[in-house]
Order: C-alpha cells, then sequence, then structure tokens
C-alpha cells in the first residue's frame, strides 16, 4: 500500500495544535503497511500518537495560550488600555489570586484537540482513497496532496466549530468568571456557537503557506551547499519548519487576531465603555474596531506572542511524539493480536 507524509492541519488555533513541522516536508513514501479495518494501521498510530501529543503539549502551554488569548481580544485606544503587554495578563491572575483561572477552558480545548485530531485523520483518509480510486494514480502528488489536506481541515473545523468558539469564550472571560461548556454552549444560539467559522475555514490554508515558504526555503539553502546534497539535516528541517511556519502565522496573523476578537467573551466593563462592542462579532466589524482604535498596527497585536506558542508547541509536540509512537505502536498491535485470537476461537468453537 502507498502512503504520503500526512499533513496534520494546525487546529488552533492557535490553530491546529496537531500540526507537526516534520510531517510537512516528508517526501512521498513506499512502504508495506498493516491495514486495519479499511484503514492502515501506521496513520492510525501516526494520529493517535499526534492526539496525545498535542494534549499534552496544550496542557503544557495553557496559561501562555489564556494570556495570549486575552491580550489579542483586548480593543481599547493605547491610553485606555488594560494589558500593556502579555505579563500584565499573568500578573492580574496572581494579583487576583486566580492562577488556576489561567486553566479555564482547558478541559474543553483538549476535547476540541483529540476530536479533530481523529476526525481529521478520518477525513484526510477518506478523501486520499477517494482521490486515489477516481484518479487511478497510485500515489499523490504534493499539490493534490495539500489540497486533500485543506478539505480534511475544513471538515474538522466545521464539525468541532462550536468546542473552539465554547473554548476562546472560557478563555477571554473575566478571571473567576468562566463557565462550564454546556452553560457556555446552551447560553448561544446556534449562530453564536459557529462565530469565525469563515476565518476557521480561512485558516486551513495555513499548512499551503507553510510548505511553499519550506520549499523555496530548502532549495534555495541545498543549492548553497557544497556537494549538492539532496536533503536536509533533521536539525536545519526543524529550523527550516519553525522558520516557515512563522512566516505562515505572520501573513494570517491579521485573520488570526480577528478570529479571536469574534469569538472573545464580552465581559461588562466591555459593554459598559464601548456599546459598540457587538458589532465586532463580524470579520468587517472586527477589522474596522481595529483600524479605528489601534491603526494598521493593531492587526498584528500580539504577534510575537502567537510565534512563541505556535514554536513552542511544534518543538513540544514533535518531542513528545516522537516518545510515545513505540508505545502506541506496541498497543495497537497487541490489540489487533487479542482481536485476531478472538476471533480465531469464536470459529473454532
Amino acid at each position: 500500500m502507498f502512503s504520503i507524509a500526512r499533513l496534520r492541519m494546525p487546529h488552533h488555533h492557535h490553530h491546529f495544535p496537531h500540526l507537526l513541522l516534520a510531517s510537512i516536508f516528508q517526501d512521498i513514501t513506499l512502504k508495506d503497511q498493516s491495514s486495519m479495518g479499511g484503514f492502515d494501521m501506521e496513520s492510525l498510530v501516526d494520529a493517535t500518537a499526534g492526539a496525545i501529543g498535542s494534549l499534552a503539549s496544550t496542557t503544557i502551554l495553557y496559561p501562555l495560550d489564556t494570556c495570549k488569548t486575552k491580550y489579542q481580544a483586548e480593543l481599547r485606544t493605547p491610553n485606555l488600555r488594560k494589558y500593556r503587554n502579555l505579563s500584565d495578563v499573568l500578573w492580574e491572575a496572581i494579583s487576583k489570586r486566580q492562577i488556576l483561572s489561567l486553566f479555564q477552558g482547558l478541559g474543553t480545548k483538549n476535547l476540541q484537540s483529540f476530536v479533530s485530531s481523529f476526525i481529521y485523520f478520518y477525513g484526510y483518509s477518506f478523501f486520499r482513497r477517494t482521490y486515489i480510486e477516481r484518479s487511478g494514480y497510485k500515489s499523490i502528488g504534493t499539490k493534490a496532496n495539500l489540497l486533500i489536506a485543506a478539505a480534511a481541515g475544513a471538515c474538522t473545523v466545521a464539525i468541532t466549530q462550536p468546542l473552539d468558539t465554547a473554548a476562546s469564550r472560557m478563555q477571554t472571560s473575566d478571571f473567576g468568571k468562566s463557565k462550564g461548556l454546556w452553560k457556555t454552549l446552551s447560553e448561544e444560539t446556534w449562530g453564536e456557537a459557529f462565530d469565525g467559522l469563515g476565518i476557521s475555514i480561512l485558516l486551513t490554508i495555513n499548512p499551503a503557506i507553510q510548505y511553499t515558504a519550506f520549499d523555496q526555503l530548502k532549495q534555495r539553502l541545498l543549492a548553497g551547499q557544497i556537494g549538492n546534497p539532496q536533503s536536509l539535516s533533521a536539525l536545519n528541517a526543524f529550523l527550516l519548519g519553525a522558520v516557515s511556519k512563522c512566516a505562515a502565522t505572520c501573513l494570517t496573523y491579521p485573520a488570526i487576531r480577528c478570529k479571536v476578537m469574534i469569538q472573545a467573551a464580552e465581559s461588562d466593563e466591555d459593554i459598559n465603555e464601548d456599546p459598540e462592542v457587538r458589532s465586532r462579532k463580524t470579520v468587517s466589524g472586527a477589522l474596522h474596531a481595529i483600524w479605528n482604535k489601534e491603526g494598521f498596527l493593531g492587526f498584528f497585536k500580539g504577534l510575537r506572542a502567537q510565534i512563541l506558542k505556535t514554536v513552542l508547541s511544534s518543538a513540544l509536540l514533535l518531542m513528545i511524539k516522537e516518545k510515545i509512537t513505540k508505545s502506541t505502536w506496541v498497543l495497537f498491535l497487541g490489540i489487533r493480536r487479542f482481536l485476531f485470537l478472538s476471533r480465531s476461537r469464536i470459529k473454532s468453537s
């Protein structure tokens, strides 16, 4: 069976945490894979290890993510700002004795991350299988793979958007005033639960931008090396992956900031100070509000924090996934052997 290196769409936002830097630039490989229920075992192990790694990295970096999201969500003129920089959000939590509130919405974020990993995996497998059957090709080219990955990402986003919106609402609530998942969703209309869906779908092009940037950088780097080598070292590959991820984040950052603002919880303070706060719940409204209050630089407010979180998350995810992939293989092979033996016993009886 043919396999192609899987492109993990970044969920997180911030946006799709199970995107692995390493997987975006691996070449098409031919491998002998064990099939399990129509899906190849290697992909399922990869998806499971990626999902577990994503949960671990999301949990470890969650306080940073909460500070970043609250900082991005604040929209005020410079002289009225509550948060001058990222550390102000942290100091607010400490001064109010609400350190644990830095983890508000973590359960929902992890649920979204885990569910997304598997919806994406099954969506990707389905689109890939359909493409191979319809086209008659035995393997998939890079452009087709990017399109399939974007389609799988768009389907994943459409299904998990209410969880993403709820997690953002919880993160941006005033410290100590965050509601649970069910209460957050039940207080909203269906339309509000899907706030930011258009931007989330737009952000599924992030890996395509990342891949293009990576490919261009890789060609220039290899061309400049002595002896004209055909592949990068692991360190160079990781560094180029990080640089291309940063480039993709910078290009799509205004959309990321708008998405956070559209999904943010409305505090009483904001509503009292700015009666137009509800008009920001559309893309045009959010763009207009940023331009009016913060000017052009407002579109990039919080960019450094976003890049820091993205790079740390990718590095942690790669490290954790590397450690748990072998254990996941052992677990799946054990389950398969158990099912096979159980089937054999049923047949013999």
